[in-house]
Formats: C-alpha cells, structure tokens, sequence
C-alpha cells in the first residue's frame, strides 16, 4: 500500500468515525408529557422551543391549582435548563398587555391579532401575554405570560409566531380547567 493510500484510508477511516460519534450524542432523548403544568401540553406547538436534552423536567405549579393562589407559575426544562415559563395570574381587570405599565415585559410588542375567544393579547421577541375574561369561581379575569429562555435561539419572527401560538393554544385549556365561563 503506498503512503498516499494509507494517508486516504485513514482520513476516510477518521471521518466515518467523527460522523460514527456525532450520531451518538445530542438529540432529544426525553419524552415530553401529554400534560404538565396541570394542561394538556400541544407537543407541535411547543416543540420549537425544545433543545437537545435528555431530561424534560416540569418545576413549579399546576396552572390550574388557584383554589387559595391569585398567581401560579409553571417552568419547563430541559436537563435543567429553563426553556419557557408560564404564568396564570387571577385579576379583577382586563389588562391590557401594551399599556405603558405593562411594557416592562417586552422586546418589540405587538398586539395578536383575532384571538379565538375574548381578550387582549401582545407578543415580544420571547414572551406573550394574554388577558381574558373568566366569569368563574374566583376570577372575573385571567392574564397568562410565556416567557422563552434566552437559550432559545433563531429567527425571532418565527419564534414570535410559535410563542403566540403556544399562548393562544394553552389559554382555553387554562380557563376550561378552572371552571370560567367567558
């Protein structure tokens, strides 16, 4: 064998071995519930914000256990790594989510256009809120926030786009949950 064979041989032999390794680790190896955070969870519509892992964690509250709470909060991870956060907030008012005393919470707000039901909503580069009517035991309205982490990367058009979806997607699940009757 001449010395530029064997030099070949072993640069395919390295390369099929990186691509061998690469395809060992990454990738999601953890399964994401059909609920948490006390909702059924839309795997499609959370799914862009899922990073490479191999443990999904729920951490804090059920979204819909406010018996004595005027505010739950709701945290998904993986491997320890917060990927969105949700927050249920029990008000007497409807907010709305781009007044000046709510912009703290925004990158570039927006307002979502034709909600599904009654409300208020607004977008950012990583959060959503949505305020909405309630009419049920212990709430005439309910405001819910998707925060992403910062590790969530990409286009920030479509990552606004998924996030509303995602809020839009989860609200109903919320008030059906707690009994609201608007």
């Amino acid at each position: 064998m001449s010395t530029n064979t064997r030099r070949l041989a072993a640069a395919l032999l390295a390369g099929g071995l990186a691509v061998t390794l690469t395809g060992c680790g990454g990738g999601r190896e953890y399964t994401v519930p059909d609920a948490a955070c006390g909702v059924p969870l839309d795997e499609k519509k959370l799914d862009p914000f899922l990073v490479d892992g191999k443990t999904f964690k729920v951490v804090g509250d059920s979204l819909t256990d406010m018996e004595k709470k005027t505010q739950v909060r709701c945290d998904l991870s993986v491997d320890d790594w917060l990927v969105v956060s949700f927050e249920v907030n029990k008000v007497d008012k409807l907010y709305d989510p781009l007044a000046e005393s709510e912009s703290f919470r925004f990158v570039h707000p927006a307002k979502v256009e034709n909600l599904p039901f009654p409300g208020l909503g607004a977008v950012g580069d990583r959060t959503s809120m949505i305020s909405t009517k309630c009419a049920g035991p212990g709430a005439d309205y309910l405001v819910m926030e998707a925060r992403l982490s910062t590790k969530i990367e990409g286009d920030v058009a479509e990552r606004r786009k998924n996030i509303e979806a995602l809020t839009v997607d989860l609200v109903p699940k919320v008030k059906k949950a707690l009994g609201c009757t608007a």
